[in-house]
């Protein structure tokens, strides 16, 4: 299946939108990677949450609830600029189809709240006329129970 990558810069408590609906909702997506890259590696401090959800954010935050069934994937990213500690990373991401936006939020709760650097790779599937209408009402559903 094809691959489509998306990368970019997001600042603190900033939410990007990736736009993957498309008129027919027949094209759908699986998050295969996600990795964080520090803005300024190696001389600033860094404690960065990403999550990435199938539903409109208001309010980038760093408390990931892995109950809630709009979250599509999470990532930290840790930074030191000491020798003891240089870079730490963890990525969850589900096995969840969608065929619709999603939304890239970000919230460093390091004091100097600086912006962090993602990589998104999403294998692009073919939806079945069953697969669209499950998917594109479980994102109705998620849209109208926030």
């Amino acid at each position: 299946m094809p691959v489509k990558s998306f990368r970019g810069e997001i600042a603190d408590a900033a939410v990007d939108t990736i736009v993957l609906h498309t008129n027919t909702g027949s094209t759908g997506y699986k998050i295969t990677k996600l990795q964080l890259f520090p803005h300024k590696f190696g001389t600033e401090d860094q404690k960065s949450t990403v999550t990435i959800f199938t539903v409109p954010q208001t309010t980038p935050s760093n408390q990931v609830n892995f109950s809630d069934n709009t979250l599509l994937a999470a990532a930290v990213l840790s930074t030191d600029n000491s020798e003891n500690n240089p870079l730490n990373s963890n990525v969850v991401f589900d096995n969840m189809t969608f065929n619709q936006d999603i939304y890239v939020c970000h919230e460093n709760v390091h004091s100097d709240a600086k912006p962090v650097n993602y990589y998104i790779e999403l294998e692009q599937i073919k939806l079945a006329l069953d697969e669209n209408t499950v998917a594109t009402l479980k994102d109705i559903r998620n849209i109208t129970g926030q």
